[in-house]
């Protein structure tokens, strides 16, 4: 009976929850103000310990987002997951997951923030290994342990806190002689749990999980806490110098490794994965480029687009009896009419296609990156970053969409009414969101000074992406081996990060099996005084039978031996 409620009415109760907020944000952008209510818990040594919460407009507008993104995915898992026999644990889960990241979202208290933090950090762990097999373990434990060193630096900058008499993030002092490494371990904090290099490996292997979990970790939830703690420090993380700079340079290099990684996938999950870092690392690169609200602006709308994009790919994977593979699919475009236009919405609004969700927040941000005092490579990185971003998402559109059918013939292809609903709830944002946004919240000040080539240079870009892959899925040119290796293992970072750190551990446990375990514990240990004491009871029944009197001599020599040890 809890199976049939919780699948049934959780959904509807997070879609009423998001409506409730979106209208609270809405009220509190009219009333220009922010609600902050604080409990104080204990106070030691003048010190006191609080829990804060705090209403603001940013925080209302992407819970009202986590929770509807939340709502759609639980309902198309009523059909993804039907046969699952434990479809309320994967349920339950899913909603605490989305519980650490409100509570991520509306704690500012550095101590208390923690609870969302690593409850992020557990909930994810447990539902990358929910299908339970080795690869999903390696998965999880790659997940799981890049994750924890933002935890520890979570946890040493707390520690650096203590002198200021408080944990809130939105009245931290400047002017402390720890804001260095503070700045420092948030700032590492925020690049592991968002995937930024070199802790990029484990976002492409958190695909092992369900994919309703996936549309949730790289839409809304897990990969966007860091961008969002980054947000919420910015005023005190900007006064150091080198911070802006030194971000910059990590997500454009972390934006252009993740758009030439997914050029030579044929996962299609993992494509989506590498979509995501490449968005993560625009994100990034706003906020690199002192953009804060444009950064805001960016992964609300991202959000939207990119959980409709998995919803797309996991219909399009449960279809295909769970193959992953692009060269198995083929002319969807006729047999599944809505996921088909879901896929070109979602592909166009990533790409900052004119007058969809992205555009505007794509758009500004290039347009303004010409404006800062950046080098000429960071340029051109950033503007190669979407051409490439176009090409990928065409390569993936006309694979599955346009290609010959490349399956087996004989099964049908199926939209159910529980997936043709969250699609077309979310498609509906996709398009309007950048628009709706861009009205109603105060962003940017509307009077630039660009020109007209500035301005229709990021349209260009996206028709050079879509012409070049045009051309390339034509005439199906086969990359060099090393170079197709070197560009999908993430320019060697997936072993760096993975592989050659676990030799170093896999090598001292093989010593201290091989010198502790395997020698002296062999023989001194419980099996091995086990194994003596059962080789020299062998030895008395073989002399016994031979001669009782040797027997009798052997057992007293030994109770005499024992006796004299003993003395």
């Amino acid at each position: 009976m809890i199976k049939k409620s919780i699948a049934l009415y959780c959904p509807k109760i997070l879609m009423l929850l998001a409506f409730i907020l979106f209208i609270m944000s809405l009220n509190m952008l009219y009333l220009n103000k922010y609600f902050i209510m604080e409990w104080e818990l204990i106070s030691m040594l003048l010190t006191p310990v609080n829990i804060t919460i705090i209403f603001d407009i940013k925080g209302l507008l992407f819970s009202s987002v986590v929770l509807f993104i939340s709502s759609n995915v639980l309902y198309f898992s009523t059909i993804y997951m039907k046969d699952d026999k434990f479809i309320d644990r994967f349920t339950i889960l899913t909603l605490l997951f989305v519980l650490s990241m409100n509570l991520l979202i509306y704690i500012p208290n550095m101590i208390v923030l923690l609870l969302g933090w690593d409850g992020l950090g557990i909930t994810s762990f447990i539902l990358v290994i929910y299908y339970q097999n080795s690869k999903s373990l390696a998965a999880g434990m790659i997940t799981a342990m890049t994750n924890r060193i933002g935890d520890v630096m979570i946890l040493l900058s707390i520690a650096m806190t203590v002198n200021q008499g408080h944990w809130n993030i939105i009245s931290m002092w400047v002017d402390n002689s720890f804001n260095y490494l503070q700045t420092f371990m948030i700032l590492v904090a925020a690049i592991t749990k968002s995937a930024q290099m070199p802790f990029s490996s484990w976002l492409p292997a958190a695909m092992a999980a369900p994919t309703p979990v996936s549309a949730l970790v790289h839409s809304s939830t897990l990969v966007t806490a860091g961008v969002f703690l980054l947000i919420r420090f910015y005023p005190f993380l900007s006064n150091m110098l080198w911070f802006n700079k030194t971000l910059l340079f990590i997500a454009v290099m972390t934006m252009t490794m993740a758009g030439l990684a997914a050029i030579t996938e044929n996962d299609m999950k993992k494509i989506i994965a590498l979509s995501t870092l490449s968005q993560l690392g625009l994100m990034m690169t706003s906020l690199g480029l002192d953009l804060p609200l444009l950064t805001y602006f960016h992964m609300v709308v991202h959000a939207m687009f990119k959980a409709l994009l998995f919803i797309c790919a996991g219909v399009m994977i449960h279809n295909h009896m769970h193959s992953q593979d692009l060269r198995w699919m083929g002319n969807l475009v006729n047999q599944l009419p809505i996921t088909s236009s879901c896929i070109m919405i979602a592909n166009l609004a990533m790409c900052g296609f004119p007058f969809l969700a992205a555009f505007y927040t794509k758009d500004s941000i290039l347009e303004l990156s010409v404006l800062s005092m950046n080098n000429m490579f960071t340029l051109i990185l950033i503007y190669a970053s979407l051409g490439i971003t176009s090409f990928y998402s065409l390569r993936f559109s006309s694979y599955v969409l346009w290609t010959p059918f490349n399956s087996l013939p004989f099964y049908a292809l199926e939209e159910p009414k529980s997936v043709k609903f969250p699609m077309i709830l979310l498609s509906l944002p996709s398009i309007m969101s950048g628009l709706f946004l861009w009205w109603f919240y105060p962003f940017i000040s509307p009077s630039m000074n660009i020109s007209t080539m500035v301005m229709l240079l990021p349209l260009i870009m996206v028709i050079i992406g879509f012409l070049l892959s045009w051309f390339w899925t034509k005439l199906n040119k086969n990359l060099n081996y090393k170079l197709q290796m070197y560009l999908s293992l993430m320019w060697y970072l997936t072993p760096t990060s993975t592989q050659f750190v676990m030799g170093v551990y896999m090598k001292l446990s093989k010593m201290y099996l091989e010198l502790v375990d395997q020698s002296w514990l062999e023989y001194f240990g419980g099996l091995g005084m086990h194994k003596n004491l059962m080789s020299l009871s062998n030895m008395y029944m073989k002399i016994n039978s031979a001669n009782p009197l040797n027997y009798i001599i052997l057992s007293f020599s030994t109770f005499i031996f024992m006796v004299y040890l003993m003395i």
